[in-house]
């Protein structure tokens, strides 16, 4: 650690700290930290990888190399930058270890030691709870060992919470490598450690929770994926978001100047409701928050006030991702052109299955687990609600699974003979023969804290992280569900609208849940949401795709209301064989659900 640099951390003045978020997932954009150096203030940069289906694919990586496991992205992107950081006396925190945090660390060292560099790196473990799946519960109370399904456990990680960050920053880290994490425990740890928060200041750990959770995805609170996004400038250089928050838990949002990108209440709201499921218990490890009175203001151009999320004590639990073996997969797509291509796409799909069927059965081997038939280009994703459209081009996709890689090599390899013995106009692949792939999926599970222990790793320093205990009985019910209501009898004057007129909207997934949010693109337009949009419709309106129960959660604070839709997913994540197994496409999708509205409204 150089004299610079120490001069440059202990030289902040007291007050606010300015956060930054360089990274929203493994895969991100590198533009992230140069922009975030050109703030006048930058205290901390946070980076997140681990999202549920990153689990798998790092597994994935494992399996092939021990020595990986760990995203590779985070070493990558600092390599060029790390000098200036230290220099500067910026301080890094990020889940980035994943399934092995230490390799990670190890990574970073080695080439920060080419450059003459000695970073003083603290590594948090005990995530790794593979060994303890006789203490899995499912979120009824269920042990692993009574379900049935789920097969032999490859990973399982618990998301820590933010005590065993805080105890590294104590430990005057430059960078703190963690492996899963719950990912706004990155920014909550850095609030409690510069403002010597207690781990009972509920309100507070909820409001910095916010601040993480806003942040955690990267540009998606600055513009990215935003409904009305012809209004978004310069996506080629979007800003990466940047929180300064006050010791009273209050914080602005916005981006380093002469970026591109977006901040308003709208960008911003839409990523508060992003996958949080129900807002009034929105649970993490060191935190219940309540965010449905949350308000948003515009205080200046691209910068946003946020205030009112409000906590309780957490559970005396921690969430486990959990990854297993469930065989093969493939996906193939080919372009097929001319007239009535939805026709010769549906029929070349049929055709291709029951072939590779009659090659099953003749050589011993099973059906196919599942099959998807996709026409991507001609609205298939809208089932029963698609418009008429007999386009001149789609793209079929085709994705199946079987308990054996051998049974989806005939699919592999016959899927090429369309271009000969099929349907005229048809390009039978894209870029070579398709890959196999093993299906890592993921499950969702429960450990009680007590049961684990937690590691830092910091220097010479290798201890037991004391997580605090306090917690709350685990059987709150949620007072935020919807209180029911009738869909309203015809209003005279009303006029049919597309959802997207009155709202914004956004969607993503939990494990096979997919949650959309929707927030009123005015206050007039809020008690018409919460007449006309109903859970029972939402349901019927994606019938073609969900198969479990919605529920809607109300948030009167940001004129929003979150949908819930179980089973939605087609198993969700990497064990999906839908084109969006993420549910990613869902809000756009509602957004074309037209709905009553009375004229006046819309005058």
């Amino acid at each position: 650690m150089n004299a610079n640099h120490i001069e440059s951390r202990a030289g902040r003045p007291k007050g606010a700290v300015h956060i930054g978020c360089a990274s929203g997932f493994w895969g991100d954009s590198q533009i992230a930290i140069p922009q975030l150096l050109t703030a006048e203030k930058l205290d901390y940069i946070v980076f997140d990888y681990l999202a549920e289906t990153t689990m798998s694919i790092l597994q994935r990586a494992r399996m092939r190399n021990p020595d990986l496991g760990y995203a590779t992205d985070f070493v990558s992107v600092l390599r060029p930058h790390l000098k200036t950081l230290l220099e500067r006396g910026v301080r890094l925190v990020s889940n980035a270890g994943g399934l092995n945090p230490r390799g990670c660390r190890d990574a970073i060292l080695t080439f920060a030691r080419e450059q003459g560099l000695a970073p003083r790196i603290a590594v948090v473990t005990g995530d790794d709870v593979s060994e303890l799946q006789a203490e899995f519960t499912d979120a009824q109370g269920r042990l692993l060992s009574d379900l049935d399904g789920f097969g032999p456990l490859l990973s399982a990680n618990a998301y820590l919470g933010a005590y065993p960050i805080v105890q590294a920053l104590a430990q005057d880290a430059d960078i703190v490598i963690t492996g899963r994490a719950v990912d706004s425990a990155c920014a909550l740890a850095v609030a409690i450690h510069e403002f010597d928060w207690s781990f009972s200041d509920y309100d507070k750990l909820a409001q910095a929770s916010l601040a993480g959770h806003l942040i955690e995805c990267g540009p998606q609170a600055t513009g990215g994926l935003f409904t009305d996004w012809e209004t978004v400038p310069d996506w080629a250089n979007i800003g990466y978001p940047i929180v300064a928050l006050d010791p009273d838990g209050g914080f602005d949002l916005t981006k380093p100047p002469g970026t591109g990108g977006l901040v308003s209440r709208a960008t911003v709201a839409e990523q508060l409701l992003y996958e949080i499921g129900d807002p009034a218990a929105y649970e993490l490890p060191d935190v219940v928050c309540d965010l449905r009175q949350v308000s948003i203001r515009e205080t200046g151009p691209d910068r946003v006030r946020v205030e009112g999320a409000r906590g309780r004590a957490p559970s005396t639990r921690y969430k486990i991702t959990a990854t297993g073996h469930a065989g093969y997969q493939i996906g193939i797509m080919m372009a097929i052109r001319g007239q009535r291509a939805r026709a010769k796409a549906l029929r070349t799909a049929e055709e291709l299955l029951r072939r590779t069927r009659r090659l099953l059965a003749l050589n011993g081997l099973p059906d196919y687990a599942s099959t998807v038939v996709e026409l991507l280009g001609a609205e298939a994703m809208y089932g029963g609600n698609a418009r008429e459209n007999d386009s001149r081009e789609v793209i079929l996709r085709i994705a199946a699974s079987h308990s054996e890689r051998k049974g989806l090599e005939f699919l592999q390899k016959e899927s090429a003979s369309a271009g000969t013995s099929m349907g005229p106009g048809t390009r039978s692949h894209f870029g070579g023969r398709s890959d196999i792939q093993a299906i890592i999926k993921t499950g969702s599970f429960y450990i009680a804290k007590q049961c684990v222990p937690v590691w830092l790793d910091c220097g010479d320093l290798h201890a037991e992280v004391a997580v605090p205990e306090n917690g709350e009985d685990d059987t709150y019910v949620s007072a935020g569900v919807e209180q029911t209501r009738a869909p309203a009898e015809a209003v005279d004057g009303a006029l049919r609208v597309p959802l997207a007129k009155l709202a914004y909207a956004r969607s993503g997934d939990k494990g096979d849940d997919s949650n959309i949010g929707v927030i009123a693109r005015s206050e007039a337009y809020w008690p018409v949401l919460l007449r006309e949009l109903t859970a029972e419709r939402v349901r019927e309106y994606f019938s073609h795709l969900v198969q479990g129960e919605v529920s809607r959660f109300e948030l009167p604070g940001t004129g929003a209301v979150n949908f819930v839709l179980r089973r939605a997913l087609g198993g969700g994540g990497s064990s999906s064989l839908r084109s969006d197994p993420l549910g990613k496409s869902y809000a756009q999708m509602l957004l074309d659900l037209e709905i009553p509205c009375p004229g006046e409204i819309l005058r």
